[in-house]
């Protein structure tokens, strides 16, 4: 599933095509995603005018003139793809429509936006936009760790006490937003932390310092365009190539990048998902 910095890099994407641009049209071509679309999706966006195109957390938000926000998930194989751009960014025709083309955004400059998804575990809604920070899906929803409001005490705070792995703690929503299982592994590969090291086990200092190390690897993430690893693509259909940049994920027995340091990646299981670290330099 895209991460903070996949979601990013398709927000900037889009942002040339369709901020402060009107919906021509909004072609709905079935009920559903994940779950239904909301009623009358198509008239709704039908002559909206994109007056800011938002992230937060995984989820693009594009605030319209209507007074309502669309909501935008990719789930595991969504991908917004532009075409016909007349700025001459985006150099694709329109391609002939493909089978998993459920919501198309033809945009009053000439560019259409088209939102495929094979495996139809993405989503839209639309939220009043006054109130969209009380939707469910955001509410709960912990500070943008490339925000202000994440910063060293927040974090020490946060985890003061927990006895939980840092490796679940860093996947929780609640307090951090965006964070996913490619760039928490990356990150505590810098930090030397063990995802198996309970919170509770680790010094404050050692703490605070993963919020510069968190903001490093996204930023990075973010300038390489993300990740691609099956299915995501930029805004104008090309890879991702953070990927080749990574020191542990996806290295399982291949020895270790740091210096000096003569181990092997070792992959674990927890809660489910694939963790990959140095049990050599990740203590």
């Amino acid at each position: 599933m895209p991460e903070l910095p996949e979601v990013e890099t398709v927000r900037r994407g889009l942002e040339p095509a369709m901020e402060n641009g009107v919906i021509a049209k909004a072609d709905v071509n079935r009920p559903d995603l994940r779950w239904p679309f909301p009623e009358r999706m198509s008239e709704r966006l039908t002559g909206a005018r994109v007056s800011a195109l938002r992230r937060r957390s995984k989820y693009i938000l594009a605030d319209l003139s209507t007074g309502e926000t669309l909501l935008v998930h990719l789930g595991m194989s969504g991908r917004m793809l532009i075409s016909g751009d007349p700025l001459g960014q985006f150099l694709h025709d329109h391609p002939a429509p493909e089978k998993h083309d459920h919501v198309v955004f033809h945009m009053d400059n000439g560019a259409r936006v088209t939102f495929n998804d094979p495996r139809r575990f993405g989503a839209m809604d639309l939220l009043d936009t006054a109130t969209a920070a009380d939707h469910p899906l955001l509410a709960s929803i912990g500070p943008e760790p490339l925000g202000n409001d994440f910063h060293e005490d927040y974090f020490a705070q946060k985890l003061s006490g927990r006895k939980t792995p840092i490796k679940s703690a860093l996947l929780d929503q609640k307090i951090v937003a965006g964070l996913g299982n490619i760039y928490v592994c990356e990150a505590l590969f810098r930090a030397k932390i063990s995802p198996k090291r309970h919170v509770n086990t680790i010094s404050e200092k050692r703490i605070r310092s993963l919020v510069p190390i968190i903001r490093e690897v996204l930023v990075e993430a973010i300038s390489a365009g993300g990740s691609s690893l099956k299915d995501f693509r930029q805004a104008d259909g090309e890879l991702g190539y953070f990927q080749h940049s990574f020191d542990v994920y996806g290295r399982e027995t291949a020895p270790c990048r740091a210096p000096d340091c003569r181990g092997e990646i070792t992959r674990i299981t927890q809660s489910g998902r694939s963790s990959f670290y140095c049990p050599q330099c990740q203590r």
